[in-house]
């Protein structure tokens, strides 16, 4: 076992605070001779397992999901060299992110799928979900690859050692990659015991499974050729997610979704747990790239719209913003607009300065803002969203997703902007754009943009490039070639 995976470990169960944690065996005596023996080896490694994510919750999936869209332009600090994602002038010497972070989760619940069940436990449904738990993360992460690299390396055994000869493995095709996704959500499904969100809707469920194979079977038929057979079984998969025994619901108010002291609310099906209390505070998720610095902050920006903000940030910030693409979308009747972002104007009332994310942008402490919001993978609104776009696409009414989501946007407007059914094309823009106004700054949009095959169309810095289709998928890297010299470069790229 690697000790870098025993550490992490040790650390999850620390930030979970469970007192029994407490009892773990020295990391000198955990071995991989003696871990995953008996039952109450199996929570630690299914907390483990949850913390790998939370370092790409940080930055990492809003990076791949909303950065090469037509959301994210230059703001006034600077930019961390994150132009090259909304330029989209990527290149294989510094794609700036890398797969390692997958694999090392990958590799934690093949763990627990390894030597689960070859253990006693008193109750068959703990067992049943703890595997669960463990397919449903594994394919959560090949989703999230496959989008965007395509074809990746498929491991399914652990890497309990340093064997070249088994860590180093070819590329697995796109196709082959995506029925792997399938085969462990159709196992993890079948195996839950109850259809319930557990308490604080962190952690993996049978609806959030079933969320994931909507999400996977819409890719597929609009993707990789699935057409009608596998817009139904999204669409089955998403109405089994509403069949959850735990309440689901959109939160009256859109703002609420994510406020800090509204974690876990009836809306979210799961979500990355963030807290401020946790040791050293190694947060700071990638919201506050949206915040400016205190002494960024110009004494002639209008107390009103100070007072939207709030406590900025301490520290340098704002190093990109929401360009005015999207923002010039969104009408004021919009309640969606004012909980995504603050427009910042002066010294003069017309002059542009910049603008704030608003919707992760934590809690504030001891007069310090601390970015701590969960980071929300699926949540209702996105379920109803995706129902009508499957249902469009199979020539069904998506009248009634539409105007759901549409009733809580706009509230006593709501009758200026009721939704009629049109053309399957014309329902298509609507949807997109919709979703858009729902789901922007919640890394949602680039997935969405090539879903819908509009990446070549709606993304400014992607115009006119329709034939370079290789565009779509990220390049590996070099880094990541040298350390596994068996695996090939996106081709393209």
């Amino acid at each position: 076992m690697k000790k870098i995976l025993i550490i992490t470990m040790l650390v999850a169960y620390t930030l979970v605070g469970c007192k029994k944690n407490l009892e773990l065996k020295p990391i000198s005596l955990i071995t991989k001779e003696s871990f995953l023996k008996v039952e109450g080896d199996v929570e630690p490694a299914i907390n483990g397992m949850y913390f790998r994510i939370r370092p790409m919750a940080n930055l990492d999936f809003f990076v791949y999901g909303e950065a090469r869209s037509e959301v994210m332009g230059a703001s006034i600090t600077g930019t961390l060299g994150y132009e090259k994602f909304y330029t989209n002038t990527l290149n294989k010497e510094n794609p700036h992110v890398e797969w390692t972070p997958f694999y090392q989760t990958i590799n934690a619940a093949n763990l627990i799928i390894k030597y689960t069940p070859g253990i006693t436990f008193g109750n068959i449904n703990t067992k049943n979900d703890a595997l669960a738990q463990a397919y449903t993360m594994r394919a959560y992460m090949y989703f999230l690859m496959a989008k965007i690299w395509g074809s990746v390396p498929v491991r399914l055994e652990p890497t309990e050692g340093f064997d070249p000869v088994e860590i180093q493995i070819v590329k697995t095709p796109e196709a082959d990659v995506f029925k792997q996704i399938k085969d462990d959500l159709n196992k993890a499904i079948a195996l839950y015991s109850t259809n319930t969100i557990p308490t604080g809707r962190f952690k993996w469920s049978k609806p959030s499974a079933n969320a994931i194979k909507g999400d996977v079977y819409l890719w597929t038929a609009k993707r990789l050729g699935g057409g009608g057979t596998d817009l139904n079984v999204a669409l089955t998969a998403l109405n089994d997610v509403q069949t959850s025994t735990t309440a689901l619901s959109l939160v009256p108010n859109f703002a609420d979704i994510f406020k800090y002291a509204n974690k876990g609310n009836n809306e979210i099906i799961m979500a990355v747990r963030f807290t401020s209390s946790e040791p050293a505070n190694p947060l700071q998720t990638y919201a506050h790239n949206m915040y400016a610095s205190n002494t960024a902050f110009p004494a002639y920006i209008p107390q009103a719209q100070k007072d939207i903000v709030g406590v900025p940030l301490a520290g340098n910030g704002n190093v990109w913003q929401m360009t005015k693409l999207v923002r010039d979308q969104f009408t004021n009747d919009d309640t969606r607009k004012a909980a995504t972002y603050v427009d910042l104007f002066g010294p003069g009332p017309t002059e542009y300065f910049c603008n704030y994310g608003l919707k992760f942008n934590g809690t504030v402490e001891n007069g310090a803002r601390i970015f701590a919001s969960d980071f929300i993978l699926y949540r209702y609104a996105d379920i109803l969203l995706m129902k009508a776009e499957a249902k469009n696409a199979l020539l069904q009414d998506p009248t009634t997703e539409i105007n759901l989501v549409r009733q809580r946007a706009y509230g006593s407007n709501y009758p200026s902007h009721v939704f009629v059914n049109g053309s399957q094309e014309s329902n298509d823009d609507t949807i997109l754009k919709e979703r858009l106004f729902e789901l922007t700054l919640e890394s949602k949009r680039w997935y969405d943009l090539v879903r819908f095959g509009k990446a070549f169309t709606l993304v400014p810095s992607l115009v006119g490039k329709s034939a370079q289709t290789y565009l779509l998928y990220w390049p590996i890297g070099n880094t990541t070639r040298t350390k596994e010299p068996l695996v090939t470069e996106t081709p393209g790229w």
